[in-house]
């Protein structure tokens, strides 16, 4: 069985984060998004891994998954997860496919559903049970039979949403064939189901086991980063001089915490440096980030941000590469901003 990764994505919701490089590649507990989706599949068996990118995507990707035994599919416009399944029609040949979103994470691995893919099977769908089903595809169940699929509906007939894995036989193609563009223009991989339940193919639903998180906002990315520091083992490789480190941390080779408190869940990223400074729990510095005079807790600092000398402690934030968080000394007492489109600021 092969597996298909969708990461083409222009990840709108979350600008700017995303103006300038793809959701898949942004860190949560210091990794990047992506290597979670890879590792789930080496681990359920998937050896043969395609990833879909855009060409604005791509090369980003390339570097985020180098020494990964991956391959790559070029979807050349945005135009739906059917027509991303579509495009890499050559590399799936007539093999059954696991297709996983990019941006997905799954605490307990995605081996249920391949274990669900049987004999007489067309399709297995995970789902998970949401607060709010109209953002996503929602399935009505008979047993563990899925008889009906809706595509973000105004009234939900479930709570039981669509999560980001997928596993399809070859009489996929079939549906796909038929498909027509939505009224948002995209050709819906849950079109594509319904075409199989349609011609009355078995389509099995498989609740997930333990947290499932799509990353498509700053406050899921924060909540995913906490969730996988749960689940952290203590490591020191790096240099740690007069600092109390408390709990579940981690220090990567070439990082320096000095004078300093971490207090874990926390991991400090290759090469980052923490001075005179206080990380709280559920903090996550990418590498080469610093956090020097300041005090941080539950956000994420991505590779070569920093945080200096400011008097307020930060907390739920997300810093994107290089961005740069300075107090200002010194008259007139004034706030200077450099903010990109979309940014949020609050200020005390």
């Amino acid at each position: 069985m092969k597996g298909l990764i969708l990461a083409a994505g222009r990840g709108t919701r979350l600008r700017p984060l995303t103006h300038t490089r793809p959701k898949p590649v942004i860190r949560v507990a210091g990794r990047p998004i992506i290597h979670y989706a890879v590792e789930n599949l080496l681990e359920a068996g998937v050896e043969e891994i395609g990833v879909v990118v855009s060409p604005e995507t791509e090369g980003d990707l390339r570097l985020a998954l180098e020494g990964y035994p991956v391959g790559y599919v070029l979807q050349e416009e945005p135009q739906g997860l059917a027509h991303a399944v579509a495009v890499a029609r050559d590399f799936l040949g007539g093999s059954p496919f696991v297709l996983y979103l990019g941006d997905n994470l799954f605490q307990k691995g995605i081996r249920p559903y391949l274990e669900a893919f049987q004999e007489g099977v067309s399709a297995v769908i995970a789902l998970v049970r949401v607060a709010d089903p109209r953002q996503f595809g929602v399935a009505v169940l008979e047993g563990d039979r899925i008889v009906r699929l809706l595509e973000k509906p105004k009234e939900p007939p479930s709570d039981l949403a669509v999560a980001g894995v997928y596993v399809f036989s070859e009489e996929v193609w079939e549906a796909l064939g038929d498909l027509k563009p939505s009224a948002r223009g995209e050709y819906e991989i849950t079109d594509a189901i319904q075409g199989l339940l349609d011609r009355g193919k078995k389509v099995v639903g498989v609740e997930v086991q333990g947290w499932w998180k799509d990353t498509g906002r700053p406050e899921d990315l924060l909540d995913a980063n906490r969730l996988l520091l749960e689940e952290l083992s203590p490591r020191v490789e790096g240099e740690v001089v007069e600092s109390t480190l408390t709990g579940r941390v981690v220090v990567e080779k070439g990082a320096r915490v000095a004078g300093s408190t971490v207090i874990g869940p926390a991991f400090i990223g290759e090469g980052a440096e923490v001075e005179g400074a206080y990380v709280g729990p559920f903090t996550s510095l990418g590498p080469g980030a610093r956090v020097v005079g300041s005090e941080v807790e539950y956000s994420i600092l991505e590779d070569q941000a920093a945080l200096e000398h400011v008097a307020l402690r930060l907390q739920e934030s997300i810093l994107g590469v290089g961005v740069k968080v300075r107090s200002r000394n010194g008259l007139p007492r004034a706030h200077r901003l450099v903010l990109g489109d979309l940014s949020q600021v609050e200020l005390a």
